[in-house]
């Protein structure tokens, strides 16, 4: 089964970059090297701060597009407020 993805980077100069994927590892791998997407290009490295798993894909558009449209501080009070919808992966980038 295809996991539906939603990750939020912290790129190395402080911002973050909301995107959806449905193979995660290999998406990452692409941002690291620089060819992910356009605004990630140059901002390495990455800590991935949230990840969250949906059922389909429709259902992960739509949580990445609420997500996009809320101010930093929402989003922040939303990732550290939910921590059990979201991992640290520091050691492993």
């Amino acid at each position: 089964m295809t996991s539906h993805v939603v990750y939020v980077l912290e790129c190395a100069d402080g911002s973050w970059y909301t995107g959806y994927t449905n193979h995660f590892e290999k998406r990452l791998k692409r941002h690291e090297e620089g060819k992910g997407a356009k605004y990630t290009r140059g901002r390495g490295p990455f800590k991935v701060i949230h990840v969250t798993e949906y059922e389909t894909k429709s259902e992960a558009l739509k949580a990445e597009y609420a997500f996009k449209r809320l101010p930093r501080k929402e989003k922040e009070r939303l990732i550290y407020r939910e921590k059990g919808d979201f991992y640290e992966r520091t050691d492993e980038l």
